[in-house]
């Protein structure tokens, strides 16, 4: 698995293999609206695809193989290997977000309030699919509230997460910011609903005109504005950045156990010290993670998230 800061794929400079040269009728989901699907091609021409038959499955970020028809439509043949996927589940549906990222960028805000525990759990998701998290903090131009989000992010900073303090409303000291730390990767945009995701992804592609609502301040939450997952390549030094809708739950009942503990790396060395190969760390004896707990080497809240993620993914079994 990557370090909370090198991509996964990444050499010691940060930089990523090119991926391999593809053929005329491959290339890459950009967009995805339902059971259709727009892909661009090698050469840059965009078809508008469907899956053959009730094939499901593919996700923005991946690489497809297709049959051209007509003049700008085609089939997807196959998908090609991905390197990661990452999506949230629950006992009702599952949904994808993105395959081959490099890095999550995780929009929250000083206000409206956001959630330790979604936080918490795409932290989590990212990590168990190998995938480098970077915390955007947005509106700091709220200044009054500002240091009560910095002490809400202070457990995610201790686990070596780079967080980045910003006014989507500044574009120029966005791009400044962000630019260098997007170049050469592709990024997934994630974040809840009034978290400024859409007005952050104005300011660094100016063309993609995404909708911007104000959040409802009485129900201190925000207005979906994204209704579709969409891929942009972003103007120098470049890279590309997927958006995505935003959320108001994220579950993980597709990890497995060992998915889950890869999504806390902070247990990694106190796993080294467990008495039982199979421990849960919750009740066994000798649990290197519950005595890494009690020593305060852990926070206990994300603890308490992991405890939260593991009842749910039993109950999820077990109504199976």
């Amino acid at each position: 698995m990557s370090g909370p800061g090198r991509p996964k794929g990444a050499n010691q400079n940060g930089q990523l293999a090119s991926a391999p040269a593809a053929g005329p009728n491959e290339g890459r989901i950009i967009a995805a609206h339902g059971r259709h699907y727009t892909v661009e091609l090698a050469d840059g021409t965009l078809r508008k695809c469907f899956p053959r038959g009730k094939k499901a499955g593919a996700a923005v970020g991946d690489r497809v193989r297709i049959t051209p028809q007509g003049k700008d439509e085609g089939a997807i043949d196959a998908i090609l290997p991905r390197r990661n996927l990452l999506y949230r589940s629950d006992e009702m549906r599952s949904k994808q977000f993105a395959s081959n990222v490099d890095q999550l960028l995780i929009v929250v805000a000083v206000q409206p309030t956001f959630s330790d525990d979604l936080t918490g759990r795409a932290l989590a998701g990212a990590w168990s699919a190998g995938i480098a998290p970077l915390i955007i903090l947005n509106k700091t131009d709220l200044a009054d509230e500002l240091p009560a989000a910095r002490a809400r992010l202070a457990p995610i900073v201790a686990l070596g997460v780079d967080v980045i303090e910003l006014s989507a409303l500044e574009p120029e000291k966005v791009h400044g910011l962000l630019a260098p730390r997007l170049a050469g990767h592709t990024s997934l945009l994630l974040g809840q609903s009034g978290m400024g995701k859409s007005t952050l992804l104005n300011a660094l592609v100016p063309d993609a005109a995404a909708p911007t609502r104000e959040h409802s301040t009485a129900l201190d939450m925000g207005k979906h504005t994204t209704t579709s997952t969409r891929l942009y390549h972003l103007p120098a030094p470049g890279g590309d950045l997927i958006d995505s809708p935003g959320f108001q739950a994220f579950g993980l009942q597709h990890l497995t156990r060992e998915d889950i503990i890869r999504g806390f790396p902070e247990f990694t060395h106190p796993i080294e010290q467990c008495r039982f190969y199979n421990c849960t760390h919750r009740h066994e004896p000798g649990c290197g993670v519950v005595a890494a707990l009690q020593a305060g080497a852990i926070d206990p809240a994300r603890y308490a998230l992991y405890e939260r993620i593991l009842e749910e993914n039993l109950a999820g079994q077990q109504r199976y």
